[in-house]
This record gives structure tokens, sequence and C-alpha cells, in this order.
């Protein structure tokens, strides 16, 4: 019975769309990946997308479990969060999806 629950179990995505003020993509996606250096438990993977010409980007993070993106919210990364404030022309808009279908090439 555990191997159905397993199956039926998700992997969930963490979503956050930003607009970065006008040059900063460069520096936020060096700091996006210094973050995601710093993930361990739980982590299935990152992906970061620029709209071509523009500040504005959108990050995927694929976790087991919300519970382990919380588990990898260390001091490191808090630093590093911190270090990233000052680039966004404004709040990020985040979201929680379950990722239901992945297909890899």
């Amino acid at each position: 019975m555990t191997e159905f629950r397993d199956f039926l179990r998700h992997q969930c995505a963490y979503v956050a769309q930003a607009t970065f003020k006008p040059g900063k993509f460069p520096e936020a996606q060096k700091l996006f990946e210094e973050a995601v250096a710093t993930y361990t438990k739980g982590f299935n993977g990152a992906y970061l997308f620029q709209k071509p010409n523009t500040d504005e980007g959108i990050a995927f993070i694929l976790w087991e479990t919300i519970e382990n993106m919380d588990e990898n919210q260390s001091e490191a990364y808090q630093k590093i969060m911190d270090e990233m404030k000052h680039l966004f022309a404004c709040a990020p808009e985040t979201n929680f999806y379950d990722v239901l279908t992945q297909i890899n090439g």
C-alpha cells in the first residue's frame, strides 16, 4: 500500500514571477544560482526563465514536498535573499503548484 501512496504523491513546484530594476537581471540570476546551490533535502531541480529583452523572469523550483522547501531556509540562503531584495522593481508574485505531469526528453 505504501507504494501506491507514493505513486499518488506529487512533486511540488514553487513558482515566482518577478520584475527586476532595469539592468539588474544578471545580478539576480547570479544570486538565484547561489541560493539554489544551498538546497539539499528534497530539492529536485530549478529553472530560471527571462522574457527576452526585459527584466522580467520566472523561477521554477521543484521540491518533493513544500516542507522540504521550508527545511532548506538556511542562514546562507537567507543572506542571499537579503542581497536580492533591492533588485526587485516590485514584490514578486509567488505560488505553489502540484506537478502532475513531467516528461523528460
